[in-house]
């Protein structure tokens, strides 16, 4: 086998020839999760913890710690707000999970959430030199049943020790509550990725699009197939920019969201899902088919796929179709079926696609721009502001149909977010501090590029590894053999 080089830049060239489309893109996501299973088992993990300050001799084991240090806990006790100078938590997120749906995997138990914990803080400090810490919590009660109330608890009780909270695939409807809850309560800014950001990353996507097809948001129909936490907001945050609610219809697992829903009324726990079928679908439309029927967007989150989007619901939509199928791992439908199908513009999750909507592109830099202003929460505004910033950003750079947002490596579009944001937290009065837009963009620069440096210089030292080419080889050959 020829071998992959170690940007995996080649990765297409090595699958056989012979494989259908469905077959290449089955075994590169096989090709991914083997690899990743190596690598993590080889690193030990993705992240560390290393000193930020120097050692220059033992005398300065006396300031770092006692008696030295003595000054820093009373001068933070007399100013609490001095925490954000004095220690690193002016620039720590902790990312807060119960491991109670992980991707497209479910519950994987406590533990099981560690290595997307790890990813999120991961991206934080190489895209948005943000440092992060993974804390996956048991939220499970005497009964059994995850308790919402314990995850709010644990993060009431230790968001002094950080700049922002970062929530992470906590299982509906708890989700809503946790998150709803500790927005009001906290003075530190919690913010839901799976919901937040998937929204703010997919609303980006969106703006561009319907530039692209030249269609207003106004006057757009939108199905969304999919009614947990990532739809529910995505849906929320798209009429706050402009859609029209009247015009939506949003499915969950029973059927169409609308007012005769009884049994989303009922639980007062689904309460999100409910504020959206009092305002969507006000024709009380029951089916797929004939809700999709001259829809001009489709924004599917829900279960993996593929074939959970039908090609013949795609062929029925409106002219330039734009189609978001964005389930974790395989998308609900591959790219090349629904562009067969009939739809203009399709993204997924996956970076190995064209056109991935991931909150990966959003969370390092709206993180970053609520830290610089050490903000005290993410408003919707704050959120929409990122938006923009992505698709500002994107389209000055050029964009076209198989390309709408900028991708993870374009690492100047987290700069741009992060000074939107900030100036948009200080605009809806959540900013502790005061600071420009250009001072927010040269600070979150610089934090940036000296994580990106750091990381080189590790790697170029050998304190990392470079992964070993056997790795690569035998994770491709376990998914070429799975596949065959």
């Amino acid at each position: 086998m020829k071998h992959l080089n170690l940007t995996l830049d080649n990765l297409e060239e090595l699958l056989p020839e012979d494989f259908s489309q469905e077959q290449k893109a089955k075994a590169k996501t096989l090709f991914y999760k083997e690899l990743a299973l190596r690598a993590h088992r080889f690193y030990g993990g993705k992240m560390q913890t290393v000193p930020k300050a120097p050692v220059m001799g033992f005398n300065w084991f006396n300031a770092w710690y006692t008696p030295g240090v003595s000054k820093i806990s009373t001068t933070i006790r007399d100013d609490n707000n001095t925490s954000y100078e004095l220690t690193n938590r002016g620039n720590l997120v902790a990312v807060v999970s119960d491991s109670t749906r992980v991707l497209g995997d479910g519950d994987c138990t406590p533990p099981g959430g560690m290595g997307v914990m790890e990813g999120k803080a991961f991206l934080m400090k190489y895209l948005g030199g943000v440092d992060g810490i993974a804390i996956c919590v048991d939220s499970r009660g005497p009964d059994g049943k995850n308790d919402p109330e314990k995850i709010i608890d644990f993060v009431k009780m230790s968001q002094h020790s950080f700049g922002a909270i970062n929530l992470e695939d906590i299982s509906q409807p708890n989700c809503y509550k946790v998150l709803d809850v500790l927005r009001e309560e906290c003075d530190i800014p919690v913010w839901h990725d799976d919901a937040q950001g998937t929204a703010c990353v997919t609303l980006a996507g969106l703006l561009n699009a319907l530039k692209l097809v030249d269609k207003k948001m106004e006057d757009v129909k939108i199905v969304y197939n999919g009614a947990g936490a990532s739809n529910a907001t995505i849906a929320r945050i798209v009429n706050i920019a402009g859609a029209d609610p009247a015009k939506s219809i949003m499915f969950d697992s029973k059927g169409a969201l609308h007012k005769g829903r009884k049994d989303i009324e009922d639980d007062k726990r689904f309460y999100r899902k409910w504020e959206l079928c009092q305002i969507t679908n006000p024709r009380q439309v029951d089916t797929m088919e004939e809700a999709i029927r001259d829809a001009d967007v489709l924004i599917s989150m829900s279960k993996p796929g593929p074939d959970v989007v039908k090609k013949e619901w795609i062929s029925s939509m409106a002219d330039k179709a734009i189609v978001f199928v964005c389930a974790n791992p395989v998308p609900e439908i591959y790219p090349y079926a629904a562009k067969e199908a009939g739809a203009h513009i399709v993204a997924t999750g996956r970076g190995d696609f064209p056109n991935q909507v991931n909150n990966s592109i959003g969370f390092p830099g709206i993180l970053k721009g609520a830290l610089l202003v050490r903000a005290r929460k993410i408003t919707d505004n704050m959120a929409i502001a990122a938006a923009e910033a992505i698709a500002r950003f994107s389209e000055k750079r050029g964009i076209h149909s198989e390309d709408i947002v900028a991708k993870m490596d374009e690492h100047e579009v987290f700069t741009y977010e992060a000074a939107d944001v900030a100036m948009q937290a200080i605009k809806d009065g959540v900013a502790r501090k005061e600071m420009t837009w250009q001072e927010a963009y040269d600070q979150a620069s610089a934090d940036i590029d000296h994580a990106r440096k750091t990381t080189r210089a590790l790697i170029e030292s050998g304190s990392i590894a470079e992964p070993p080419q056997e790795m690569l080889n035998e994770a491709m050959q376990a998914a070429i053999d799975a596949v065959k």
